[in-house]
């Protein structure tokens, strides 16, 4: 059994044909003639064009839902109820959400012209400053766009702290913001290195010799990040792949899951309309 195709939306819809301008409203789109009979009136080329493109968006829409089966997903994840009394500060999250994918789309661009390599590592950063088109501009957000990641993301785990979003049914989510915070982390300290000048490769070497100091697994993890014993070409080289790939496919991966667990379990009323509904419910009893 077929079901029965979920209803377009209103921007989808084709438009009814107007009314006809005879004076009687009968909808017929005749208009009086010269002589007192009735002509037909035709539709514009804009109006036909209009009406094709409405038709052929519906239709890959259509397709796309038939195949897919995106609207049952779509509709559980976009229309779902939201608490009283949401403010500004519910938005953190998408914000932060927004500064990765600025991150991203940023760190492609800026990856095709990077060289990864000791000698190179610095002349191709000033090559992507001075000499190529918008490179400055790019390379300032995808600089300043790691600032702005990292403060949204503290202000955004602080919020739900206070709220009290971390507790039953929520704690798994919390756990996964908490790794994102690790992992936001990480890529701005690996990403540090790669302009490859004094202050980010000394900057670095404290930041490793810091991992050193760890219990147990502070050495090895040293020397992973190193790539060896000493700072030297298969360092960068490891940052860089860290720093593009693997960093940012975990976080990818965990914000879906996080998206996934929000519009699952929905997102809690803030304490001062929780305490507001506990007092009626007091003074009821």
């Amino acid at each position: 059994m077929k079901l029965p195709s979920p209803p377009l939306p209103k921007f989808l819809r084709p438009t009814p044909p107007r009314p006809g301008r005879d004076g009687n409203g009968d909808g017929n789109g005749a208009e009086p003639g010269r002589n007192g009979g009735t002509t037909t009136k035709e539709p514009g080329i804009a109006e036909k064009a209009k009406d094709v493109s409405v038709e052929g968006a519906a239709a890959a829409v259509g397709y796309v839902d038939e195949r897919t089966g995106m609207s049952p997903f779509l509709r559980g994840f976009l229309y779902r109820k939201t608490p009283r009394g949401n403010t500004w500060f519910y938005t953190l999250g998408s914000a932060t959400m927004f500064a990765f994918i600025s991150q991203a789309v940023t760190g492609v661009f800026l990856a095709m012209y990077y060289e990864p390599d000791p000698a190179r590592a610095y002349d191709s950063a000033s090559h992507i400053t001075n000499e190529v088109f918008l490179g400055e501009f790019v390379r300032g957000m995808h600089r300043w766009g790691s600032t702005v990641m990292i403060i949204l993301i503290f202000l955004h785990m602080g919020r739900v702290f206070i709220f009290g979003a971390y507790k039953y049914p929520r704690e798994i989510n919390w756990v996964i913001g908490v790794v994102l915070l690790v992992l936001t982390m990480a890529m701005g300290f690996t990403g540090y290195l790669l302009p490859f000048d004094q202050r980010s490769f000394w900057a670095t070497v404290v930041g490793v010799n810091i991992n050193a100091s760890g219990p147990v697994m502070g050495p090895y993890l040293a020397d992973f990040l190193r790539g060896g014993a000493e700072f030297g070409q298969a360092t960068l080289s490891r940052f860089y792949a860290i720093h593009m790939l693997l960093i940012p496919g975990l976080i990818a991966a965990l914000i879906g899951a996080h998206l996934y667990l929000v519009s699952k379990l929905g997102t809690t009323a803030p304490p001062w309309i929780k305490a507001e509904k506990k007092k009626l419910h007091e003074e009821a009893i």
